[in-house]
């Protein structure tokens, strides 16, 4: 474990486990939680013998609650300061929801030979927020209301989501884990208000489109059809339709948060992509 500082002064804080000579893969995790939700793919892929490294975002986790930053500009450029410090070549990044965002601007940005292959789950891209160009988006109230829910009560706010949608635990005869709802809310409030607000924003109303079509590296793109979060029909067939060399992988009935209630299902398909 250790830091990157950008240049504007901001901490990442990172994980870094496993053998350095062996190939990297680098996670990105979602809204509004931290390395630690890739606990279980880390652990998973170290045992295949590779390189797992995970950061918290700025203004999340044990990353610097930084005043400014928080758009997919800087995130991205964040990633490219911690590749860079640890040199990191031929890497396949894996991004989740927000991270899957992350992921598409950096991949998209990065010098060639840093990247070999990305995944896209349950991700953001092309576009979550409803416009004209996008009429099958969620209405810009929905994210409204997520900044409400968040400025009124964030500590409730942050045990409703993943009791309820999130994780799929809203649906008739679905296994509910306290263990998971708890570390989704320690995750989440180990981080900083402000950045989780604008951070909404980030998420919601970035236009991957430009992102998506300028990667040539082969991208899995991962995705459950009952994802409550990021709905499937305007999220992964979209981008794969975008990319040059995408793979849609589709999970019939399985929830957003998907990596954490079926990694037995998951993580599997993420290693025969990583070793093709």
């Amino acid at each position: 474990m250790g830091t990157v500082t950008t240049n504007d002064g901001t901490s990442i804080f990172y994980k870094d486990w496993g053998p350095r000579d062996a190939r990297p893969i680098v996670f990105h995790h979602g809204w509004p939680l931290s390395a630690d939700d890739w606990d279980n793919q880390m652990l998973f892929f170290l045992e295949h013998g590779y390189r797992v490294i995970a950061h918290d975002r700025r203004g999340h986790g044990r990353s610097s609650q930084s005043a400014t930053g928080h758009e997919m500009d800087t995130y991205a450029a964040d990633v490219a300061a911690l590749t860079d410090a640890l040199d990191l070549r031929g890497a396949v990044h894996i991004g989740h929801s927000t991270g899957g965002g992350e992921v598409a601007r950096y991949v998209a940005r990065a010098e060639p030979g840093r990247v070999a292959k990305a995944v896209l789950v349950g991700a953001v891209p092309p576009l979550m927020v409803r416009t004209p160009d996008n009429p099958g988006g969620l209405p810009i109230e929905v994210f409204d209301g997520f900044r409400a829910a968040l400025v009124a009560n964030r500590a409730q706010f942050y045990l409703d989501v993943p009791s309820g949608p999130f994780y799929g635990f809203n649906r008739p005869g679905a296994e509910v884990s306290q263990g998971v709802i708890d570390n989704w809310w320690r995750q989440g409030m180990r981080g900083a208000a402000n950045a989780h607000y604008e951070c909404i924003k980030a998420f919601s109303e970035t236009d991957f489109t430009e992102d998506l079509g300028k990667i040539e590296v082969p991208v899995l793109v991962a995705h459950g059809t009952d994802d409550q979060i990021v709905p499937y029909g305007n999220s992964a067939p979209l981008s794969c339709e975008l990319l040059r060399n995408g793979r849609l992988k589709s999970y019939e009935g399985l929830p957003h948060g998907m990596l954490t209630t079926h990694p037995d299902v998951v993580n599997p398909d993420l290693l025969a992509f990583v070793r093709e």
